[in-house]
């Protein structure tokens, strides 16, 4: 019962991750931001095949998927204080999650709760030919505080995940264990009743 239970407490936790990934990953998509799509593609892959191994009973899956939620996390970890800026990281760096390929926005900075924007023309000297110049005002929360609150959800559950994972693989190592010790499916553990014959050879003899 406690397996069952683990198990499926384990395939919402996948179901959550992926939802939410999904979701993640077409914001990314929007705002260009190549490095974060690469990652959220690598997840959902793996939340996957954990849901695979959660499923079909295959602890080296849940492993395996176990040990990339703690990837997961720390990488959320940093998308956090990218966004907030801790220490020498800076979110107007095109380098980081862009790769230098393109200019690096998150989509929520034009499209968070009660954002305008406002094209300005002329736009300055400075500003790249195929880039638009635009002021973004009345937002009612701003665009890395969306970011941090979606890697913050992430890494919660990722962290759940990561102990329902280990609970689920120690519940089947019992439950394989425990099917061993009665003998399961070893030929050698039955023997068939052998048949005897009753029949007794008794020699013959001819007579001319």
């Amino acid at each position: 019962m406690g397996c069952c239970s683990g198990r499926c407490t384990l395939a919402f936790i996948c179901g959550m991750q992926l939802v939410t990934v999904l979701e993640r990953q077409v914001i990314d998509f929007l705002g260009y931001q190549w490095a974060p799509i690469l990652t959220n593609f690598l997840h959902i892959i793996v939340v996957i095949l954990g849901l695979f191994g959660t499923i079909q009973f295959r602890p080296r899956y849940v492993t395996g998927y176990a040990a990339w939620l703690v990837v997961w996390m720390i990488w959320n970890v940093f998308i956090i204080c990218f966004y907030l800026e801790v220490g020498d990281l800076s979110r107007d760096s095109d380098l980081v999650l862009t790769f230098n390929l393109s200019m690096h926005r998150s989509w929520w900075m034009e499209n968070g709760p009660g954002c305008k924007v406002t094209p300005i023309t002329p736009p300055p000297s400075w500003a790249p030919e195929d880039h638009r110049y635009i002021s973004i005002s009345g937002c009612l929360l701003d665009f890395q505080f969306i970011e941090v609150a979606h890697s913050s959800l992430q890494i919660l559950l990722a962290l759940v995940g990561f102990i329902y994972a280990c609970y689920v693989v120690k519940l089947i190592s019992e439950e394989e264990d425990s099917f061993d010790f009665i003998g399961g499916f070893d030929s050698y553990g039955y023997q068939g009743p052998q048949k005897t014959s009753h029949l007794q050879l008794q020699p013959m003899y001819m007579s001319k």
